[in-house]
């Protein structure tokens, strides 16, 4: 069974990841026209895909890489590498126009009926850089323990984003553009550190191996 700290540092990374606080404000965009009980709908809808994808990376990632004979050090790399990238996205304020964007496309093209699914599970919950991060994280919750200790740490995160989804209009207000601005860089600069960890792990283990 993984100690508290791998514990603890796979949660933060899940959560830093996914950002809650930072799809509030797309949630609120993409539900603009639908009642209270309508977003309750797509919230829990939106959650459960979410979990159920990232669920499926945590158990199987390892099998899914050398599927195509992608060891797990090249991948801490590469990963390493795409959430230094978001990382920096969300310190300059990039990331949230890109979501913006996906929102936009996401209500001219179907306004409600799969919403849950895209954009809101698949790609901003479910996205490349938390896909990246479970798949890391797997290679270090080995056995039936660390899976299951894993895939319930992603129920957590998503337990708090259905949570940010249901109060979206109060953390949007509490927080305004301020708070947000202030959360989504402090959260990116988190978020560099454990990918410049997630890179160095894995040159390490790529030397060694």
């Amino acid at each position: 069974m993984p100690n508290f700290d791998s514990l603890f540092n796979a949660f933060v990374t899940l959560l830093v990841t996914i950002d809650p606080p930072g799809l509030a404000p797309i949630f609120l965009a993409v539900t603009s026209n639908m009642n209270r009980a309508q977003r309750k709908q797509v919230s829990v809808r939106a959650s459960v895909i979410g979990f159920a994808l990232l669920a499926l990376f945590a158990v199987a990632g390892s099998s899914i890489l050398s599927v195509f004979g992608i060891t797990l050090a090249a991948f801490r790399v590469a990963g390493g590498f795409l959430l230094f990238f978001i990382a920096f996205e969300m310190v300059f304020e990039k990331r949230n126009d890109r979501k913006e964007k996906i929102s936009d496309v996401a209500i001219t093209r179907d306004h409600i009926h799969n919403i849950a699914a895209f954009p809101l599970a698949i790609p901003l919950i479910a996205g490349p850089g938390a896909i990246s991060a479970t798949v890391l994280l797997s290679g270090s919750f080995q056995g039936f323990a660390g899976q299951a200790a894993l895939v319930g740490i992603i129920f957590l995160c998503l337990a708090v984003t259905y949570l940010v989804f249901l109060l979206a209009e109060r953390i949007d207000r509490i927080l305004g553009e301020t708070g947000r601005s202030i959360l989504t860089r402090l959260l990116g600069v988190i978020l560099a550190a454990l990918a410049v960890q997630f890179v160095a792990d894995g040159v390490k283990a790529l030397i060694a191996g």
